[in-house]
């Protein structure tokens, strides 16, 4: 298969960055016979990152398997936000873990750090486990903080929740690669949307140590919600927004003082 015809067979099924794609295919293939069983994969829709075995996120490479959540770039914003409230030694948990990525980005950014991280997919447990052993982590498999250590409880500096919070009814709207491949688990946050966010806000405070954060990805429509409910667990919540990744984040920050919500 030369290069053009398959940037054709490519860009012919929809691929928008057909080039791209071909380079990382032909990068994955092991011979010929591999690739073209790669491509044919990509071809009938199966997501790139599944395909080629990794996702690029935040700097560097983090491994996927099928069926686990795919990170998206604008989660990379989390990150961001996160990483100077870090220093060495601290505890980061990573709730609805995935492949572990927060906790493997923040890592990476700040060495020394302790990270643990959780799922309820086993199948996804063991992609974040193997991607956080690089940096010293583990994942374990359980209901947001339930399997975790109790002595962890009121030592975490940051406390990183990338929830499904795509409301119920909007599931069916969301491109075919998400839709039809990731579990309907990873994204449908509920009605509304935020389930688990009520959930992870409800936990947060006995997690945190003082001074310590919650961090969770949500639409830019329910920001005000998930403010008032960082607020009503004893947080001093904020919203922060990125125009060009169309990202938004909420913010809690454990404290003694009262509670204030402000907007980035």
């Amino acid at each position: 298969m030369t290069a053009p015809s398959l940037v054709a067979r490519l860009r012919a099924a929809g691929c928008v960055f057909a080039e791209e794609e071909a380079a990382l295919l032909e990068e994955a293939a092991a011979s010929p016979a591999h690739l073209e069983e790669l491509v044919a994969r990509r071809v009938a829709g199966e997501p790139l990152e599944y395909v080629v075995g990794w996702v690029a996120f935040d700097g560097g490479r983090v491994a996927v398997e099928p069926g686990v959540f795919v990170p998206r770039q604008r989660t990379a914003y989390l990150v961001e936000l996160a990483a100077p409230l870090l220093t060495a030694g601290d505890t980061v948990l990573d709730l609805c873990c995935g492949t572990g990525a927060l906790g493997l980005a923040l890592a990476r950014r700040v060495p020394g750090l302790t990270v643990h991280a959780a799922d309820l997919d086993p199948v996804a447990v063991a992609c974040a486990a193997r991607n956080l052993a690089s940096v010293g982590g583990t994942a374990v498999v359980g209901d947001l903080a339930d399997p975790l250590p109790p002595e962890l409880r009121g030592t975490v500096a940051v406390l990183a929740a990338n929830v499904p919070y795509v409301p119920s009814d909007a599931v069916a709207l969301m491109p075919p690669e998400s839709r039809d491949h990731e579990p309907r688990g990873t994204v449908d946050g509920g009605a509304d949307g935020l389930d688990v966010l009520r959930r992870v806000a409800a936990l947060a405070p006995a997690w945190l140590r003082p001074g310590g954060t919650v961090l969770s990805e949500v639409s830019v429509d329910q920001a005000p919600t998930a403010v008032e409910l960082f607020a009503a667990a004893g947080l001093a919540a904020a919203v922060h927004h990125d125009e060009e990744r169309e990202a938004t984040i909420v913010s809690g920050r454990r404290t003694l003082r009262p509670t204030s919500s402000t907007t980035v």
